[in-house]
């Protein structure tokens, strides 16, 4: 990005109340000459790190690896490393993993997200909610470094029957099925023969091997991501220079400029930059439902302005659980709060965190926009262009305090029960905070009954919909 401001004229005119209810996005008051979406992630073969560029400091040119929509790329935390190192041991024997671990989360049913690890596509990491079980699907290209050091379910080839044949032969075993020897449980399943391999899932005695090849053992650096930021210094150094000429850009000739910290990654980041380019007017909206540990680091950080919203039990009780499809919560609770404050203020600058990446419907944000239920805010997204890495690396490169929940498992941080939350998510809530889950379970549990809903539903997640989208529906009873 080149920082250079395309402002359209004639368009920042106040909106009327009606007006401005009638605006389901944000209405855009400037445009960026923004770079393309990054749909891959550079690796450096070399140094074995992802890159914020196309090459690394070291010289060496990165290999492209291709994202999946909304192609966002995040560090794997240690939560995250925890379960991926649990789920190899459970089914493989091994808990073998480098320290440097991206994960590219794309559409699911819940959470399902690419694992990226030494220059590669390692695996699929998925969550079932009806079943309440994580799963990780290995690929073949995990194989090098896996296959040494698996020591269950690995199949050798003459255990499955009729597959040497087809070898011998010059026939293709991937994508076939055999009868399978041995006592290997259901799910996925390694296979090895004379310095080949592949991988493969056992359903009823049978193995779909999908993809196969020759699998030579992997010898590969281990950095930590202290490497990372040091290698990727230079892209951090510009990313942090162009948000915040970006941010005084659009601040310039107003009186009234702040921040909106929620308590997340992202702005944490806006607030540094905010702050870099001498903005210190912070605001946090307590919806009542935060997390104790958003709470506390609210308060950590100093925030100025904390706005309290509406009591929630109170409003729950008359409108109902939030839904995804019925999300009340957010101008109640979140947006209403902010304006009452604002009122009186005038045109006002307020930076915040938004990001293109976090969603398939954040996509299209816009550099600066009115803000359609309080149109004398101008709401400016400074890291709209950056991805979850590259905020977690500016984080970690300015020595910058994080949320804790992150490394708890949670990849967004909001109300803890959020309907757009995961259940995966939630599943993290019931064991940080047994009592906060339990309260909203049985709150949900009787709001159900009283109206004769189906509760079956209810430990599946499929109360965050009135009506429940095409690809959810028959989920929750499989």
């Amino acid at each position: 990005m080149k920082g250079i401001m395309e402002k359209e004229t004639a368009v920042v005119t106040p909106l009327s109340w009606g007006q401005a209810l009638s605006c389901h996005a944000m209405i855009p008051i400037c445009r960026m000459r923004e770079p393309p979406v990054k749909k891959v992630l550079y690796w450096c073969p070399r140094c074995n790190i992802p890159l914020l560029g196309r090459s690394c400091m070291c010289g060496a040119e990165g290999r492209a690896i291709p994202l999946l929509r909304p192609y966002d790329a995040r560090p794997a935390l240690k939560a995250d490393r925890d379960l991926l190192a649990w789920l190899l041991d459970e089914r493989y024997g091994t808990d073998t993993l480098p320290r440097v671990i991206v994960l590219n989360k794309t559409g699911g049913i819940d959470r399902k997200d690419l694992v990226i690890a030494n220059g590669g596509r390692f695996g699929w990491l998925s969550y079932d909610p009806a079943q309440q079980r994580f799963d990780l699907e290995l690929t073949f290209e995990s194989l090098p470094f896996i296959l040494p050091s698996a020591r269950r379910n690995v199949l050798e080839l003459a255990q499955l029957q009729g597959a040497a044949r087809d070898v011998e032969s010059g026939r293709r075993i991937g994508g076939k099925r055999y009868p399978a020897e041995g006592k290997v449980p259901d799910g996925g399943v390694l296979v090895r023969w004379n310095g080949h391999g592949g991988v493969g899932v056992r359903t009823g005695g049978m193995v779909k091997v999908k993809e196969v090849g020759r699998v030579s053992p992997g010898e590969y650096p281990d950095p930590g991501w202290d490497e990372v930021i040091s290698r990727n210094r230079l892209h951090l150094k510009n990313l942090e220079r162009n948000a915040i000429r970006f941010i005084r850009q659009q601040a310039e000739g107003h009186e009234c400029v702040n921040i909106s910290f929620s308590g997340g990654k992202d702005s944490t980041a806006a607030l540094e930059l905010a702050r870099r380019a001498g903005f210190e007017d912070s605001y946090f909206v307590d919806t009542g439902m935060e997390f104790p540990e958003t709470l506390g680091f609210v308060k950590s950080l100093g925030i100025r302005t904390i706005l309290r919203a509406r009591n929630f039990w109170r409003e729950v009780e008359r409108r109902g659980p939030p839904r995804k499809d019925d999300r009340w919560c957010c101008e109640l609770q979140k947006l209403a709060p902010v304006k009452e404050w604002l009122e009186g203020k005038g045109e006002c600058i307020t930076i915040q965190g938004n990001r293109w990446y976090e969603s398939f419907a954040r996509a299209g944000l816009p550099a600066a926009a009115r803000n359609p239920f309080h149109p004398m805010q101008i709401n400016v997204s400074p890291i709209r262009n950056w991805r979850a890495l590259e905020v977690f690396l500016y984080i970690w490169w300015r020595n910058l305090p994080q949320n804790p929940l992150y490394e708890m498992g949670m990849e967004r941080v909001g109300c803890w029960m959020c309907p757009a939350m995961l259940e995966s998510e939630f599943a993290v809530v019931r064991t940080l905070h047994p009592d906060l889950h339990r309260v909203w379970m049985e709150f949900l549990g009787e709001w159900f009954r009283d109206r004769g809903l189906d509760k079956e539903a209810l430990s599946a997640g499929a109360w965050r919909w009135k009506q429940l989208p095409p690809k959810m529906r028959g989920w929750d009873r499989d």
